[in-house]
């Protein structure tokens, strides 16, 4: 069997003419950096990064009992969304394991946007399509539409520079969002992020992306605004103890267990998971993702297996990678909840040498408020 080409966001050629070295991700061509991760880490952490996202899925609900659907979907509570807000969700299978982690933005109660991580837009595609079949319309936008993330604590420094309306959306509320017109083009700023720092997400048409893309980077260099790749993109998530689908979580793992147990609402009524989900709550949880800091030489990369003291196989390092802004080597991954408090030592396997390190309180960074 032939594997499909890799697919390019209206974006590449930017990429290509700052010198962003291109790599393969989630069966896209993206840049993982331009001037060097660390480098590009710091610009986002003391003045802005901007992000090329837009392989990410964005899949579009409309009609009267579209928000049942969506609520039936996900594990958080949709129904106490108001018009122009968005929430961070999971949605998982009838196991009660994670299925992905999503964004749900609410238009209006009639008109919801979905968006869905790269690796799993088909499976998510096909799952809302048969959810919605015979009770709303469902549209996959997202060949359509472009993301753009300006993160960092001189966004919306830049934005001000970009229109009147641009301007305006400091105002906007965490997790809010509404339409703008940004630097001549009309898109959906959201006031979300993946990088521990505030900012926005910018939908808009995906043939108008380079020319937002020019004038946000244009509108920022004299605030030391640089472009950003994928590798920076998750060292910052890892800083702020974002869960990454693939190494976090996945089809093996359970919200309570991650972590998210914040995000999974039995008490709404009933959702996909539901009854998986109260039993995993009403019993002892065998394991745990916990956030650690390697105090022995050596850094923890995803896979790496977690042992205890005596050598013997506990867990597993589900990310690992030293931290510009911490300034150590830290890591997440999945350990007996016996050995789950802050404090607790442990071992990571880095290929055959057993190297220290330590439980400690997550998130490792969190800005200034």
């Amino acid at each position: 069997m032939t594997e499909s080409p890799l697919r390019r966001t209206s974006l590449y050629d930017e990429h290509v003419a700052l010198k962003g070295r291109i790599v393969p991700f989630a069966g896209w061509e993206m840049p993982v950096q331009y001037t060097g991760i660390v480098d590009e880490h710091q610009a986002v952490r003391t003045a802005a990064g901007l992000f090329d996202v837009s392989h990410m899925g964005e899949l579009r609900l409309r009609g009267e009992y579209s928000a049942h659907v969506v609520d039936y979907l996900v594990t958080n509570d949709a129904r106490r969304l108001v018009d122009g807000q968005a929430m961070y969700t999971c949605c998982c299978n009838e196991r009660g394991t994670i299925l992905d982690d999503l964004i749900v933005y609410r238009r209006t109660q009639d008109d919801w946007t979905i968006v869905c991580n790269a690796s799993n837009r088909d499976k998510i595609v096909g799952h809302f399509a048969r959810a919605a079949q015979n009770h709303c319309e469902f549209e996959d936008e997202s060949d359509a539409t472009a993301l753009i993330a300006l993160q960092g604590p001189r966004a919306f420094d830049v934005l001000v520079k970009l229109g009147p309306d641009a301007a305006k959306l400091r105002e906007l509320k965490s997790f809010h969002f509404r339409p703008a017109v940004v630097a001549g083009v009309a898109c959906m700023p959201a006031r979300t992020g993946y990088t521990g720092e505030d900012g926005v997400e910018i939908f808009c048409p995906w043939e108008e992306a380079p020319e937002l893309w020019r004038a946000i980077l244009e509108a920022g260099k004299p605030l030391g605004v640089k472009a950003a790749g994928l590798g920076a993109r998750d060292t910052l998530r890892l800083e702020a103890r974002l869960s990454l689908y693939g190494n976090d979580i996945d089809e093996t793992i359970n919200p309570i267990e991650a972590g998210l147990g914040w995000v999974v609402k039995v008490e709404k009524g009933d959702f996909v998971g539901r009854a998986a989900l109260m039993e995993i709550k009403a019993r002892p949880l065998p394991r745990k993702l916990v956030g650690f800091e390697v105090t022995g030489r050596g850094v923890a990369r995803h896979g790496y297996l977690l042992r205890d003291s005596d050598g013997r196989e506990v867990g597993v390092c589900t990310s690992g990678s030293p931290a510009p802004t911490v300034g150590k080597n830290i890591g997440l991954g999945y350990l007996p909840s016996a050995m789950a408090e802050i404090g607790i030592p442990f071992l990571v396997d880095c290929r055959g040498k057993h190297v220290e390190a330590v439980v400690v309180k997550t998130p490792f960074y969190k800005r200034a408020q």
